[in-house]
């Protein structure tokens, strides 16, 4: 455990009725500028040795694969969104107790174009393309007129299909990625495959490989939110999504307001969307060009509105008859899902506002004092919580009732009416995580415990805008353990298991920790998982800024 950098906190975490974009939920003062945390680095191609200090177990070999904006001016031309940088690729590789760093931009058509330009050409999720210079008066409005193409500027995580690793975003374009060498191999379009205009960058993999995830699709019966399935193999080495089949679609509530969605649930016989009340005005989007607004103008928070949880059979695609419903909250990532006695256990981190997306322009970021302060103070905090789901509601059990019989549970399941059930949640921690500002980014054992019961997840905590510590926490007690340095900030916690273990936390946690402050002192950190102890670390002697996604390929 770490030295803390205490900040002044008054009246804190307290949330007010107020439904107004100034409504404040924290009282912090004294949080620290991060502006270089978002600043544009060259990538490096070329391995770098890292030095070592103490002890990167000798066992872990493989590589740490990291993704996130890498790039924000083009240019004279800069990006509004800190999701609209361009994607800049991390590999740790890790072998015999030693750690090299090498890192490459996605070679995007994006990219290409938007420095073949020396201008941003394309626009993104909050930035707007500004019309050529070159064409006259008259091309340049009508191309106000164009609809919005989807990016390829796949930034936000790697995944896997078929064994190839992709880096992904949540339009309809992914990059397959050679984990080797981070060279860009090909471009691959989900409408190829299936009737989907998108799809998630946090895919689901069953024991056998086989794939799930979600897209919409835009018709004109209106917004519909599909489940998709991937095999687990190919037939072909060129194969990509070739026997994508969407499983389940499911119609909007407002045909032109869907909800936005970051992620999905999943336990081993169900798939779990959440309709949130973060609502995309699709009219919004498309005349977005035309107004001189990015996406992010069109996506907004509907406090009025219930969130709703979809149950899909796995095997057969079918919805559930029944509804759960639950009051207005936002969530972008789940822990787990799992079944047990006939009821599915649904953990994931939540907020009770959903208005936190547009908080992270990169004039935000960039912010200092006060200005930093006030900026953090109205976003809602995030907590996990968890919501039981009874998957049977019989009609002869009297509304009003909870269905929630599972014992030392506080989460209810009221029957409100027939195949109606009213969830409140459980909270998964404890006081003391107000005091590091709630988590994110979680992460569990997924190879033991994904869909199955567990006791362990691990994420970020948020006294900042990013998050800046890493924290483990103990389902039987809901105790944390928290590493965090004062002016450090480390990204999503990765969990890799020890050779042969058999306890859910016998393993490491991977992260790279950022160093704004301090020049050229970032580094690669390694925990121990049980007692999260730091093991060592490896410092990379270049600035890296700070990313989304990761994953672990492992080369045992």
């Amino acid at each position: 455990m770490s030295s803390m950098n205490r900040l002044n906190i008054s009246n804190g975490w307290k949330k007010t009725r107020t439904k107004n974009k100034d409504q404040h939920f924290t009282d912090v003062h004294g949080l620290p500028c991060i502006e270089n945390l978002v600043c544009s680095v060259d990538e490096t191609p070329e391995p770098l040795t890292t030095t070592i200090t103490g002890n990167i177990p000798s066992w872990i070999k493989g590589n740490f694969l990291r993704n996130g904006p890498g790039k924000f001016e083009i240019g004279r031309s800069s990006f509004n969104h800190w999701f609209d940088g361009m994607a800049l690729m991390h590999q740790f590789h890790i072998e015999d107790g030693k750690v090299t760093y090498m890192s490459r931009f996605l070679n995007s058509d994006c990219y290409n174009t938007n420095l073949g330009n020396n201008r941003i050409m394309m626009s993104e999720f909050g930035t707007v393309a500004i019309p050529d210079p070159c064409k006259n008066f008259f091309q340049r409005f009508l191309s106000r007129f164009e609809l919005p193409k989807p990016s390829d500027n796949a930034n936000v995580s790697f995944v896997q299909y078929k064994g190839d690793y992709y880096v992904s975003t949540e339009t309809n374009f992914m990059h397959r990625i050679d984990p080797q060498t981070l060279e860009t191999k090909e471009k691959v379009d989900w409408s190829k495959f299936i009737a989907v205009n998108g799809a998630t960058a946090h895919p689901h993999v069953d024991p056998d490989g086989t794939t799930y995830n979600m897209g919409n699709s835009y018709t004109l019966k209106g917004a519909f939110y599909n489940i998709i399935m991937v095999p687990p193999k190919k037939e072909s080495q060129k194969d990509t999504l070739e026997g994508a089949t969407v499983l389940c679609s499911i119609p909007s509530e407002h045909k032109s307001k869907p909800s936005y969605y970051h992620s999905f649930a999943m336990s081993e016989n169900y798939v779990v969307f959440i309709e949130q009340p973060i609502k995309m005005d699709l009219l919004k989007i498309v005349t977005g060009k035309l107004r001189g607004k990015g996406i992010n103008e069109g996506i907004y928070w509907d406090h009025k509105q219930n969130t709703v949880f979809h149950v899909i059979n796995k095997h057969t695609g079918k919805l559930s008859l029944v509804k759960y419903y639950a009051k207005p909250m936002s969530t972008f990532h789940q822990i787990n899902c799992y079944e047990e006695n006939g009821f599915l256990i649904m953990d994931m981190c939540c907020s009770d506002d959903g208005q936190a997306i547009n908080s992270y322009m990169i004039q935000n970021l960039k912010k200092s004092g006060n200005a930093l302060d006030e900026v953090y103070n109205t976003m809602c905090r995030v907590f996990p919580r968890r919501f039981v789901l009874p998957l049977i509601v019989d009609n002869d059990i009297p509304c009003g009732q909870n269905l929630n019989t599972r014992l030392n549970s506080t989460a209810t399941a009221i029957k409100a009416d027939k195949n109606k059930v009213f969830c409140a949640h459980e909270d998964l921690h404890g006081d003391d995580l107000h005091e590091y500002g709630g988590l994110e980014f979680p992460q569990i054992n997924y190879s033991m415990c994904n869909s199955h019961p567990y006791r362990y997840f691990y994420g970020c905590g948020f006294r900042h805008l990013v998050g800046d510590s890493l924290i483990k926490m103990d389902l039987q007690g809901k105790q944390i353990k928290v590493w965090k340095q004062a002016d450090m900030y480390p990204s999503e916690p990765i969990f890799v298991p020890s050779p042969g273990a058999v306890e859910e936390d016998d393993g490491v946690i991977l992260s790279v920790v950022i160093t704004p402050n301090q020049e050229k002192s970032t580094f690669f950190l390694v925990l121990d998982a049980k007692t999260f102890e730091e093991l060592g670390r490896a410092e990379v002697p270049i600035n890296i800024p700070y990313g989304f996604h990761g994953t672990f390929q492992n080369r045992q």
